[in-house]
């Protein structure tokens, strides 16, 4: 860590922190950590993007976008749908795939609109 990145002195708000240690929600805070992890691939990433985008599409649709197999994009759509990201419907020999709620729908905005503000773009 470089000097710039630290406190030059310690200081210590005993208040703040045993508040702020006593509200911190464990059991949330894991599953908030596995999500951004199920995102943290760049595979999923454009999946959850894609689906963001459109109320719901089928696996088949979802390969040709991503420019991989049937098979991969059900490996992560499978993972998405494991990992509470994503849900599923049949219909017929054909699957399609939406975003759980529009919670995971706005933090995908959200995540974009800040990287394009970042880049620039």
């Amino acid at each position: 860590m470089a000097a710039q990145d630290q406190c030059d002195v310690f200081c210590y708000d005993e208040e703040k922190v045993n508040r702020l240690k006593q509200s911190m929600p464990a059991d949330d805070i894991q599953g908030m950590a596995h999500m951004f992890k199920a995102l943290a691939d760049a595979t999923r990433m454009k999946i959850a993007y894609a689906l963001s985008q459109e109320e719901e599409l089928c696996v088949c649709d979802v390969a040709h976008i991503i420019g991989a197999t049937t098979a991969t994009a059900s490996h992560h759509l499978r993972l998405l749908r494991n990992m509470g990201l994503a849900k599923y419907r049949k219909e017929g020999k054909l699957v399609f795939y939406s975003l759980d709620d529009e919670h995971i729908k706005q933090l995908i905005v959200m995540a974009y609109e800040h990287t394009k503000e970042k880049s620039g773009t």
